[in-house]
C-alpha cells in the first residue's frame, strides 16, 4: 500500500524518518511517497488535505483538526527549544506593539507563541523562516520570530535575543512546548494510523540507536550545514516526545489548544480522544 507523507528537509525530521521511508525497517508492506517541504508548505497542505500524513506546526492545528488526529510519535516537544525573538539592538519589551515583526509563517506555533507574548503587536510579516535573520539585518523589519538553526547563528551576525519565546510559554503554563506534530487524515482506518505511528515509533528508536552518526539522508537535506549544526538542532528537536507523546506531551498540545481559543476567541471540539489517534504501546 502506498502511502503519502510529508515532513520538512530539516534534520530533526530527516533523522526521524529515514529508517521508515528507506527501507532501514520493516514497514510492514507500506510503502511511503514523501513530500519534503518547509513546514509552512506542509501547514498549507494540511488545509488543503493534500496528504494522508504529515509534519505540521501545531500551530495550525486547530485549522485543520476536523479533518486530521495527531499521532502520538515523530514530534517536537521539548523545553528549551521554543522560539525567540531577535533584534539588531535591544528594543524595550514596550515599544514591541508598534513595531514590524517578522513571523515564520501565519499559522505556526512561533506565531502564536508571539501573539500570547505580544497580543497588541498586529505588525507582521509572515516569511519563510530561513529569511529572518537577513530581512532584520537589512531593516525590513524592526524584529523577527526564529526558530530552527537559526537560534544557533542569530548572535554571529551581531543580532541580539529580546525573549525566548518558549521560556515565555514554559513558565507561564508549566508545560513542555509543542512546536510540530504528526497527523493522519480522518478519512483513514484508524488501525493504519495506529500501524504507521507504531513505524514512526521504531524509525525514531532506529534513529536514535545509531547516534550520534548521522545517516546520508540527514546530510544530504541539511542545506549546507555543518555536522555540529545537524547535531544540534537534532539534539534541540529530538527527544523522548519524540518517541511518544505520552501523558505530559499530551497535556501540553491541549494547553495549546486552549491557548488557541482564548486568543482567537474561537470554539472547536478539543477532547483528548477526538484529538489524538489511540495509543497502542
Amino acid at each position: 500500500m502506498n502511502i503519502s507523507i510529508g515532513f520538512s528537509p530539516c534534520p530533526n525530521d530527516t533523522f526521524i524518518f529515514d529508517a521508515l521511508v528507506n527501507g532501514k525497517i520493516d514497514t510492514e508492506g507500506l510503502h511511503f511517497d514523501v513530500v519534503l517541504e518547509d513546514v509552512q508548505t506542509l501547514n498549507t497542505l494540511a488545509k488543503k488535505e493534500a496528504l494522508q500524513f504529515s509534519k505540521i506546526s501545531y500551530g495550525v492545528l486547530p485549522l485543520v483538526l476536523p479533518n486530521y488526529r495527531v499521532l502520538n510519535s515523530g514530534g517536537a516537544l521539548g523545553k528549551g527549544v521554543g522560539p525567540l525573538l531577535i533584534a539588531k539592538k535591544e528594543i524595550d519589551f514596550a515599544a514591541i506593539d508598534g513595531l514590524t515583526i517578522a513571523i515564520p509563517g501565519e499559522n505556526t506555533t512561533a506565531h502564536l507563541l508571539f501573539s500570547m507574548a505580544f497580543p497588541n503587536a498586529l505588525n507582521k510579516q509572515f516569511m519563510v523562516f530561513s529569511d529572518i535573520e537577513n530581512a532584520v539585518l537589512e531593516g525590513m523589519v524592526d524584529a523577527g520570530v526564529i526558530i530552527h538553526e537559526n537560534r544557533f547563528t542569530y548572535h554571529s551576525k551581531g543580532l541580539v535575543k529580546l525573549l525566548d519565546l518558549g521560556a515565555f510559554w514554559e513558565e507561564k503554563l508549566q508545560v513542555p512546548i509543542p512546536l510540530g506534530g504528526i497527523v493522519a487524515h480522518r478519512h483513514l482506518d484508524v488501525s493504519l494510523m495506529m500501524q504507521v505511528d507504531k513505524l514512526i515509533k521504531k524509525s525514531v528508536e532506529y534513529a536514535f540507536r545509531n547516534y550520534p552518526n548521522l545517516a546520508s539522508y540527514v546530510e544530504q537535506h541539511a542545506q549546507e550545514m555543518s555536522v555540529e549544526v545537524m547535531r544540534k538542532h537534532i539534539d534541540l528537536y529530538v527527544n523522548d516526545y519524540s518517541v511518544e507523546l505520552g501523558h505530559n506531551g499530551q497535556a501540553a498540545v491541549m494547553q495549546l489548544l486552549k491557548t488557541y481559543q482564548q486568543l482567537y476567541a474561537t470554539r472547536f471540539e478539543n477532547d483528548a480522544s477526538y484529538v489524538f489517534v489511540p495509543e497502542q504501546y
